[in-house]
């Protein structure tokens, strides 16, 4: 891409219109800039245009954004993944991009800046520092020259930037050359670091005695603890000479820190106190760091900052958004008391203290934790609430001492949680099926759903946490109260309630059975799909992924009946349709397709003519999907397409037909995240529509994509499923002239190589066999010529029939937790419930072990003598022993 006023244009536009509210041109401008994103020196091209003045901000700051985000996929280089897709960046434009991108970063505006900071780590992170020698040097230069002028802009910058890029250093492995580029690092930046925090700390005793400005202030509190990341990054692995030598210095800094009060940030209002608190946290990390690892070099400081940080823990306790302080605080405190040094903690009453000036005050409820329970209901159910006070306090007066209670549910839940063993949960403070009666029961059973909602959560949490110890009759009793709490205004109320009724449905008694069966939930099924459901029209919880995990799993576990799959189908396409406008809630939309593809899946298992009712309704939210282009769902799309592919009878109607055209267009392929979710519908195509596959010149289309995804390494695999099932539907005959010597390619290069590492019984079975059959039935194999390549194919086969059964065999949960997978990218996200049965082909065999045997010995009866040299010549040792003892147990004889 040639940078001139045309280029400046184009790209300047595309990045306005990435800033739209509207879906049309936001993402008409991706897919161009996607399109351009594929020509040389884009990334160069980009960086030039974040470096034009005569650009607004907000432009030059997205074109930052996509710039950093270019260098995240593309700047592997050839060596490190030479079939890397997309390819990585030509030396030239790499080169022209690091000689730019340091002084432009710190010339940059703050919010420009931090990308820019980002993307130099990402080069970091591959060339630094054998592949770009040169910017250690520039970063030290500009550094000094920016802390000699006092120029705290770019000093942040610079520091960010080592920061980024020494952050590899934590968590690595001590290898040689993980230490040979340690030394480098602080060879040639340790003496820089401690001048500039020399320098900084100089400025701020100056400020703090003339009582300075704010804004004079922020840029240094901000150095030093950027001064104490990089620290931290350069004394993970190693205690370095240079910093032993000056400990004093650092650690004489990191105690004032921890002591001094900065009034002009912290009572200043805004996020002064923050700023503050993010340098004390980082003093706390490093300090953590020598306690646990350099406790003889650090002794000597050892007992000062025990008493500094608990009386710093001591004063943060009982203030509101300082958990993160908190936190480090503890773990230092908590990393001393578990050392050598735990005497330090040995006093009489240090455990009354503990509790009384640190726990106590870290569970009080505040009024600020009320309202957040109001007004961010996913947070509440991820945290804990601030609780203290007792039972006996509650019953002098429910109504004004509702908090006491909710204290006392807190506190056994809490306790509880961290002796969690396993699956189940315990605790030694109460009776759990007593306290249950007596406390969560009668709060369960209150009709009104909107009183005290604080407290009906507790309930709900402590029943959904201790379900397994609450005995069936119990629960079943209760269910339809829980049921009812689904209606509660309060969001936090109702996604417990939902998470609860979730949650039981999985629990399991002795041997794995399931406790709670379709039986179970029948009399109150439609019940609950109404109120999950109307849960959903509730202010805030349009998108609460609670409620939609949980008619994931009612769905999971019900007899669906036509009764009730009509208003589910109804109810899932009228959601799926309003989340396609701006898909924004990555958890809750995967589980929305898994309640679509568990619906379908089980329905139509038991009624098949609600196949054409659910087609009629899905068929056009499928469509929108992919004419909008919502590229989000494309794999929930085509998963959702081959479950109803696979279900239809032959023959496939016309409107799949068009959809078959869109799956064979090259452009379906080029996002790597749609690949295996393509397979599957196209596997479902040549599995119904064999005879349509071989007409118009389909199949060399199918067979095109099949060379596309064997080239490279991260979709071979999903390229023979796609081979495999031509074969199946169409037969080798077909394909072979279309693909001369395929069949030796592909035995040579992928079937041996692989055919060791194969998992899953039905798999192991089928893969053994056909080996068997290839190199004691196939002419070409049988060729004395191939003798070497026959031998492979055996050893690799002895190899997977002699794994432990531990080894081979894949169980796979449930429905995986989706929970953890934050945001879209380009990772393939597979439907649990619109997966493919495993079926077995091969019913008449029982033994593939037996079957290579007998076959082998067979075979070597037709030729004495000549395969026992072959094996002999070509087996592993390990091998040639297992194959004897085969021999042994099935009493046969390789002659």
């Amino acid at each position: 891409m040639e940078w001139n006023a045309e280029t400046l244009q184009f790209l300047s536009q595309c990045f306005l219109n990435t800033l739209s509210p509207y879906p049309e041109p936001r993402r008409a401008a991706e897919s161009r800039l996607s399109e351009a994103s594929d020509r040389p020196n884009y990334g160069l091209a980009v960086l030039r245009l974040v470096a034009e003045p005569s650009v607004d901000e907000p432009i030059r700051q997205a074109a930052a954004v996509n710039f950093k985000n270019h260098l995240r996929s593309r700047w592997s280089s050839s060596e490190e993944e030479p079939n890397a897709q997309p390819q990585s960046l030509a030396p030239d434009e790499k080169e022209q991009i690091k000689s730019r991108i340091v002084s432009l970063m710190l010339s940059s505006a703050p919010r420009i800046q931090s990308q820019l900071s980002e993307a130099l780590g990402v080069i970091g992170k591959h060339d630094f520092p054998r592949r770009w020698p040169a910017l250690l040097p520039e970063l030290r230069s500009s550094l000094d020259k920016a802390g000699e002028g006092s120029d705290y802009a770019t000093v942040n910058g610079v520091l960010s930037t080592v920061n980024s890029i020494f952050k590899n250093f934590r968590h690595q492995y001590d290898t040689k050359d993980v230490a040979i580029d340690l030394k480098y690092c602080i060879d040639n930046f340790a003496e820089a670091l401690l001048m500039i925090f020399k320098r900084t700390a100089g400025l701020i005793d100056n400020i703090g005695v003339s009582g300075g400005q704010a804004a004079i202030l922020r840029p240094l509190v901000e150095s030093q603890r950027l001064c104490c990341r990089i620290f931290y990054s350069l004394n993970f692995l190693v205690l370095p000479e240079c910093f032993e030598d000056h400990m004093g210095e650092w650690m004489g800094e990191f105690q004032k820190y921890l002591t001094v009060k900065f009034s002009v940030l912290e009572d200043g209002g805004g996020d002064g106190l923050a700023l503050v608190d993010e340098l004390r946290a980082a003093v706390c990390e490093n300090i953590s760091l020598y306690a646990e690892r350099y406790e003889e070099e650090f002794r000597g400081y050892l007992s000062g900052f025990v008493e500094t940080v608990w009386n710093l823990l001591v004063s943060v306790s009982a203030s509101s958004g300082r958990d993160r302080l908190t936190v480090t605080a503890i773990t230092f405190l908590t990393t001393v008391s578990t050392s050598v040094h735990h005497t330090l903690f040995s006093g009489d009453d240090i455990l009354q203290q503990i509790c009384e000036r640190i726990v106590i005050p870290n569970v009080m409820l505040r009024d600020e934790d009320e309202e957040l329970f109001e007004m961010n209901y996913v947070s509440s159910l991820g945290g804990t609430w601030k609780i203290q006070n007792s039972l006996a306090l509650f019953s002098e007066n429910p109504t004004a001492n509702w908090k006491h209670k909710d204290c006392a549910i807190y506190l056994v839940v809490s306790l509880a949680s961290r002796r969690a063993g396993g699956t189940s949960i315990s605790t030694d403070l109460v009776d759990v099926e007593s306290f249950f009666g007596a406390v969560i029961v009668p709060e369960l059973r209150n009709q009104d759903v909107n009183g005290f909602p604080m407290l009906k959560a507790g309930a709900l949490k402590f029943f959904t946490m201790f379900r397994d110890q609450i005995s069936k009759p119990i629960a079943m009793a209760l269910i339809p109260d829980v049921v009812r709490f689904l209606g509660s205004d309060s969001n936090v109320v109702h996604s417990y309630a939902a998470s609860c009724i979730e949650k039981l449905l999985l629990v399991k008694d002795e041997g794995g059975k399931a406790r709670y069966i379709a039986a179970d939930i029948s009399p109150f099924l439609l019940v609950l799909m109404t109120n999950l459901f109307g849960a959903l029209g509730k202010p805030e919880s349009e998108e609460n992924p609670y409620v939609m995990k949980c008619i994931m799993r009612v769905l999971g576990v019900a007899d669906i009946s036509r009764e009730v799959a009509s208003p589910c189908i109804t109810g899932l396409t009228s959601v799926l349709n309003k989340v396609c406008e701006n898909p924004k809630t990555p958890t809750f939309n995967h589980y929305l397709f898994e309640a679509v593809a568990v619906l379908v899946r089980r329905s139509c298992e038991k009624d098949p003519s609600l196949i054409s009712a659910f087609e009629a309704s899905l068929f056009p939210s499928l469509e929108m999907i992919l004419a909008r282009d919502v590229t989000e769902f494309f794999p929930y799309a085509f998963q959702l397409l081959a479950q109803l592919v696979e279900l239809h009878s032959p023959p496939i109607s016309q409107n799949y037909m068009q959809i078959f055209e869109i799956l064979l267009s090259p452009d379906s392929w080029k996002k790597s995240g749609n690949v295996p979710a393509l397979v599957r519908l196209l596997q479902a195509f040549l599995q119904k529509a064999p005879h349509e596959l071989n007409q118009e010149g389909r199949l060399a289309q199918v067979l095109g994509i099949f060379n596309k995804l064997v080239s490279s390494p991260s979709t071979d695999e999903q390229g023979f499923y796609v081979l495999n099932t031509i074969i199946e539907n169409l037969g080798y005959d077909v394909i072979a002239p279309y693909m001369p010597n395929i069949f030796l390619v592909i035995l040579e290069q992928f079937w041996i190589p692989n055919l060791r590492m194969i998992t899953g019984s039905i798999e192991l079975k089928l893969t053994s066999v056909a080996s068997t059959r290839l190199i004691c039935e196939c002419q070409a194999l049988l060729d004395p010529s191939v003798g070497t390549l026959w031998g492979k194919m055996l050893d690799s086969i002895v190899t997977l029939l002699s794994k432990p059964e531990q080894d081979r065999v894949e169980e796979e949960p449930d429905v995986p937790d989706f929970a953890d997978n934050e945001g879209y990218g380009a990772t393939f996200v597979h439907l649990y419930n619109a997966g493919k049965k495993a079926e077995d082909p091969l019913k008449d065999i029982r033994d593939p072990k037996q079957f290579l045997m007998a076959s082998l010995a067979n075979l070597s009866a037709l030729s004495p003598g000549r395969y026992p040299l072959v094996i002999s010549g070509n087996l592993d040792p390990t091998n040639q022993t297992a194959l004897l003892q085969l021999c042994s147990s099935y009493n046969v004889a390789i002659i």
